[in-house]
């Protein structure tokens, strides 16, 4: 297993081919899926011809970036994942952050604990000069979890997405930080 984070509670590792099954639990709970794609669940087939196949090219495009499998460090389970992969134009200093947790580990503080873990592993050992995070605008967890992890409010777009969500006509909203503003709050 290579593991490339670990916190007080998680630990942070590369996909394997062996993480289908985890990632088609995960995306087949509705409350989990609502904010993505309107609650649908995604097929076992998508899983392992594309969403794995995907995250492992991934790891030998950019080091240090890609989608991280989460597990609790103390039982090993399944969490869910986390992001850190470059923002558009494969920017390496502009990089996007992302969280999908499993609905028994709401509430938690997982996603703000990855998060701000990875927020520090990038402005520390990265080289990255911004960190953004965007989610549908009446995603108030996830809204909070930016919040908690130093990001700030930038702007308000219009949902573009293919699947009809409730509340898309809120549009979607974007945080970020920059390493300015990170080593301010961190001095």
């Amino acid at each position: 297993m290579h593991i490339i984070l670990e916190t007080e509670r998680l630990a942070l590792r590369r996909f394997t081919e062996d993480d289908v099954d985890n990632l088609f639990e995960l995306n087949s709970d509705p409350e989990v899926m609502l904010y993505i794609n309107g609650g649908k669940p995604t097929p076992r087939e998508e899983i392992l011809d594309e969403i794995i196949p995907f995250h492992l090219a991934f790891y030998d495009q950019f080091d240090g970036f890609g989608t991280w499998a989460a597990e609790s460090s103390t039982s090993g389970q399944f969490l869910g994942w986390f992001h850190f992969r470059p923002g558009p134009g494969k920017d390496i200093k502009n990089i996007d952050l992302g969280y999908r947790l499993r609905r028994d580990s709401w509430n938690k503080g997982y996603a703000t604990e990855g998060s701000r873990a990875l927020i520090s592993t990038g402005f520390s050992g990265l080289g990255v000069e911004r960190i953004f995070a965007h989610t549908m605008t009446v995603n108030t967890a996830s809204r909070r979890v930016m919040e908690k992890c130093g990001l700030a409010f930038v702007r308000t777009f219009p949902y573009e997405g293919p699947d009809l969500i409730e509340g898309s006509e809120h549009g979607e909203v974007e945080y970020a930080l920059t390493r300015v503003r990170w080593k301010d709050i961190h001095d």
